[in-house]
């Protein structure tokens, strides 16, 4: 369990730096009590714990450990769009349930992935591995382009960016793979899901709060929406009797997209690096804020 805001508070408060987790929130308050703190190293990619503008106005870099997780995650969300559109949860727990009794022509009837359509929602690096292993399965890919949408690579040319509204009717399957920013949150809510075409599958590996779970638990119940693969929620952990954990086409697991033996060796290895580079005088090698002037220096390195 993440330790209390007091106790983390109280840490702080003669810290120089601090590796921390994507379940310590570190808001401006937390920031401002801690005089001493130079640095702050994320285990993780996304830095939506932590007040990333109170830490820049206050000279303190962010460290986070993007890239080293990329085909980890884009691994686990393509086996939850596995998992969801061909009912493997369901069917184990069938097995173990002792309801086996034969091979049926309709039993546990689910949805092919082999040319589908996938549409993704956050075509960074995540997004792009997670394209290259739907067109492995010959799935059509469709990301939403953004007008700051990067080049993608060239083992992509046949993917389309298109917009939101395109992407949500035209997809068999929906992976969000957006970061969490005020812009974000909730952005797929009633409204997109019922643009989605009927019987569409959701996958998120992103955050919980990109998506309104409110509205895709209705959307769920009412059948529009196929299913859903899920890593994360909102909140997290979620309640023991949250409804989304009474519906069967729902594979949940406990964000662990990159929990891979190899890929969180790395990432501990580089939150550590980005600490160290910040006592030797540098910005942290990868840095959430590199606009920042560190603490105690006229000028950022």
């Amino acid at each position: 369990m993440p330790p209390p805001a007091s106790a983390l508070r109280a840490g702080l408060t003669d810290a120089d730096a601090v590796l921390s987790m994507i379940t310590d929130k570190l808001d401006a308050r937390m920031i401002s009590d801690a005089p001493r703190l130079r640095v702050i190293s994320n285990l993780g990619v996304g830095v939506d714990n932590i007040d990333l503008d109170a830490a820049t106005s206050t000279g303190i870099a962010v460290g986070h450990t993007p890239g080293v997780l990329t085909d980890a995650t884009a691994d686990l969300a393509f086996g939850l769009l596995m998992a969801t559109a061909r009912r493997i949860a369901e069917g184990d727990r069938y097995v173990r349930a002792g309801e086996w009794r034969t091979w049926g022509p309709t039993t546990l009837l689910g949805h092919d992935v082999h040319s589908s359509t996938i549409g993704i929602i956050g075509f960074g690096a995540i997004g792009q591995a997670m394209a290259l292993r739907g067109t492995g399965f010959g799935m059509r890919v469709l990301y939403l382009k953004r007008p700051s949408s990067k080049p993608i690579e060239r083992r992509l040319a046949g993917a389309v960016g298109v917009t939101l509204r395109r992407l949500l009717a035209e997809s068999d399957y929906v992976s969000l793979h957006a970061p969490l920013t005020a812009r974000t949150r909730h952005m797929i809510g009633a409204r997109e899901f019922a643009r989605m075409k009927p019987g569409a599958i959701l996958i998120n590996t992103s955050r919980g709060a990109v998506v309104d779970q409110a509205a895709m638990v209705a959307a769920l119940k009412s059948g529009h929406l196929g299913g859903a693969g899920l890593d994360v929620t909102d909140p997290e952990p979620i309640a023991p009797r949250d409804p989304i954990l009474r519906l069967d086409k729902v594979v949940i697991t406990p964000h662990i997209g990159s929990a891979s033996i190899a890929t969180r060796a790395k990432m501990a290895a580089i939150a550590v690096d980005n600490i160290l580079d910040v006592f030797a005088g540098h910005l942290p090698r990868q840095c959430a804020n590199p606009q920042v002037r560190l603490r105690g220096e006229s000028t950022a390195t």
